[in-house]
């Protein structure tokens, strides 16, 4: 790249976007796609993906055409760069014939340099026809490890992407992805034939998110509430299991005074619709959503993120948690289980159209996540060890840690003995959930076909109840003394069987065993979005959004802000150092704005 390309990169890097330097990794995939290779990026939501190949599009000739699985995340992503005054459209099943009409004329006249569609336009062959007579810059392929069977959201339709390299062999492809294991990697760069790729991988932990876990209690509204109530009207996101779930839990959350609305597949779109718009403008609080349907949010400033029920996966665990702090401010995220929810994911399985082969990783990848939510290691360091990523413990950002100088173990041997036995003398053949019947004296059908009420152990875990051995089975198999088989069938490990020996202790922290009730939400970031300057500054972004029917954060996001808040610009130089501001969005709000800071500036002195 020349020295005035260089300049040209930083200069709509700092006018158009408003950031005087990129963020980690960003410059890479930036480069790269000007000089036209093909990359596959792994970029946990938040760290700025969309700028890898919007700053791109607009320094290439020719259109970019990006690829994207959700409309809702389409018209965000639309919304937020025409109000930079980059001239970017969308193709949709919304629009009508003749809005398709003008964006295709557009199209052929060279006014448009982005332009995102849905992989199912993308395989019509009357869309290909007009790609053909277009200059294509560039093909972006957003979420892309939905193009893997072994990927967490797979879709028919992203398979047939795999065309993209033999219609168009010229044209540079750029895959972008949150999250991605080894194989789901593998098959994105082969499915998309990608050439000799760029790998652009950065580390799964996302340090501005703080993890919690603990034990539900009930139907954990309770819990819910008390996290809720912390946040004084902070966006978030609560997932839950089912739809009627969420209907309720909305019911009860707007019992008690949260503005909040359910979000599922079973509603109209047009329901839909309206419950999006709301949540994007910030008159919604909160939303409740079925894990199963993705929301696409594209939206920067929700504060926090609740799952009221097990994750399937990490890999939908991390995505879900993902849409917490896109903006890089402080965000909490907090996931109630119970040991009933790994039954009811099981069952579900089991009665799945899958072949033996998808239940086993299904079962492997639930089991995972029973770890994840049950171990008392650093969150993130298991998260990231997932992904193939080897971290430091977090030390701050999630319950284990903060919980560690505190926390109090206490040794369970004699019950790790116990489980241990009742493994050996089952012939090591069956899971968790079957051990722990026979310890507990169960008289089902299969524990009484199989004679195991006949065995030595059957019946000495009486005093414990169901969820304490599931904990303490999960604990033998965090320290590798138990090993999971296909189907989550057990297997004593040498480690195991110098437990049962005597020869090595089995502490766990006491809060894992006999979790707490209690469920904080301290946030330092929580006080100073409270402040009089952020308020005040934060209404005047609100009913500029009104004005020009988009999102608040389109605006200016809240990490902008929040640093104009502490600021207090009183010229423009002061304003456009601002990191998110920039030429662009100043000539359009900077004034507004800064008349506004100079009131406050005045009322402080």
């Amino acid at each position: 790249m020349s020295n005035v390309d260089d300049i040209r990169l930083h200069s709509t890097l700092k006018e158009v976007f408003g950031f005087s330097q990129f963020r980690e990794h960003q410059e890479l995939a930036v480069r790269s796609i000007l000089e036209n290779q093909d990359i596959l990026m792994l970029l946990p939501t938040g760290g700025g993906k969309s700028l890898c190949y919007q700053l791109p599009a607009l320094m290439k000739e020719g259109v970019t055409i990006v690829v994207s699985p959700l409309l809702a995340l389409m018209y965000d992503q639309v919304s937020a760069l025409k109000v930079m005054g980059i001239k970017a459209e969308s193709l949709s099943s919304m629009q009508s014939e003749s809005e398709v009409q003008i964006i295709q004329r557009e199209l052929l006249e060279q006014k448009i340099k982005l332009l995102y569609v849905s992989p199912e336009r993308m395989a019509t062959s009357g869309f290909i026809a007009l790609l053909q007579r277009l200059k294509i810059s560039s093909f972006v392929i957003d979420e892309a490890h939905c193009i893997s069977e072994w990927g967490h959201e797979f879709r028919d339709d992203y398979r047939k992407l795999e065309s993209i390299r033999s219609t168009f062999p010229n044209v540079p492809i750029a895959a972008f992805t949150a999250t991605a294991t080894q194989k789901v990697k593998s098959d994105i760069i082969n499915q998309l034939h990608l050439n000799d790729p760029v790998l652009i991988k950065a580390t799964a932990f996302r340090r501005n998110i703080t993890i919690s876990v603990k034990s539900r209690e009930g139907n954990g509204q309770k819990q819910l509430l008390s996290i809720i109530e912390q946040k004084k009207g902070e966006s978030g996101i609560v997932y839950a299991f089912s739809r009627k779930e969420t209907e309720e839990i909305a019911r009860f959350l707007r019992s008690k005074g949260v503005v909040t609305r359910f979000y599922h597949a079973g509603m109209s779109s047009e329901e839909r619709t309206v419950v999006h718009k709301a949540f994007m403008n910030d008159t919604l609080q909160v939303v409740v959503a079925t894990v199963a349907f993705g929301m696409g949010i594209d939206k920067s400033n929700i504060r926090f993120v609740i799952h009221t029920s097990m994750p399937k996966s990490i890999e939908n665990y991390y995505q879900e948690i993902g849409r917490a702090g896109r903006d890089g401010l402080e965000a909490q995220t907090f996931l109630l289980y119970s040991m009933s929810d790994v039954v009811t994911r099981k069952s579900l399985i089991g009665k799945s159209d899958g072949n033996g082969e998808y239940k086993r990783v299904a079962l492997q990848q639930l089991n995972d996540a029973i770890k994840f939510a049950s171990g008392d290691v650093c969150r993130h360091k298991r998260i990231a060890s997932y992904f193939g990523d080897a971290i430091e413990d977090c030390l701050n950002r999630c319950d284990n840690c903060l919980e560690v100088d505190s926390a109090k173990y206490i040794d369970i041997s004699l019950q790790g003995q116990k489980f241990l036995s009742t493994v050996l003398r089952t012939s090591q053949n069956f899971g968790a959930h079957y051990l722990i019947d026979v310890l507990r004296g169960s008289e089902s059908e299969k524990v009484l076909t199989n004679n195991h009420n006949t065995l030595s152990v059957y019946g000495i875990g009486k005093d414990s109840a169901k969820h304490e051995w599931l904990t303490i089975s999960n604990r033998l198999i965090e320290i590798d003394a138990l090993s999971q088989a296909d189907f989550g069938v057990l297997k004593i490990t040498e480690y195991g069987v110098a437990i049962l020996k005597g020869g090595q202790t089995v502490m766990i922290k006491e809060t894992t065993l006999a979790p707490s009730k209690a469920l904080k939400s301290e946030s330092s970031l929580n006080k100073e979005m409270q402040s009089t300057e952020f308020e005040i500054l934060r209404a005047l972004r609100s009913q500029l959004a009104r004005d020009e029917k988009v999102p608040a954060y389109v605006i200016f996001s809240d990490k902008t802000l929040l640093e104009m808040s502490q600021k207090l610009p009183k010229i423009k130089e002061d304003m456009l150092a601002i990191s998110g501001i920039g030429m662009v969005k100043y000539e359009k709000y900077g004034e507004q704005f800064l008349d506004v800071c100079k009131e406050l500036v005045k009322i402080e002195k």
